[in-house]
């Protein structure tokens, strides 16, 4: 089994910092990707920034000179930096690993993680 574990939500005021934490652990024989994504209630879940291995960080318009993914590899962790935060980037944040299991090393799959709340306030 795969599991990504999300860390690091919390309520903070706009303006304001967090970091965001996503450890992917069990039966992995590597990770092509990691990512994350949010949902806010009502809306459909949204990119807002990806690493793939051996890559360069992808954004959303809307992470753009506010956010910065970074991964440790061996430790199999991405993060999220998030950094003047508006009450519109309110949304549970999902972690993404694009993983190739040890049984079937010829393809990927995706996993998600379970959510973490960022509440901002105005």
């Amino acid at each position: 089994q795969v599991q990504l574990v999300e860390s690091g939500g919390g309520l903070v005021q706009a303006g304001g910092s967090l970091r965001l934490s996503c450890a992917a652990s069990g039966s992995i024989f590597s990770i092509n990707g990691m990512g994350w994504y949010r949902q806010a209630p009502g809306k459909q879940r949204e990119f807002v920034a990806s690493l793939i291995s051996g890559g360069s960080p992808r954004y959303a318009e809307i992470a753009k000179g506010r956010f910065t993914i970074s991964r440790d590899h061996a430790k199999d962790t991405v993060y999220l930096q998030m950094d003047n935060l508006k009450p519109e980037d309110t949304a549970v944040y999902y972690c993404n690993a694009a993983v190739v299991l040890p049984t079937r090393i010829s393809s990927e799959r995706d996993y998600w993680g379970q959510g973490t709340q960022v509440t901002v306030s105005s």
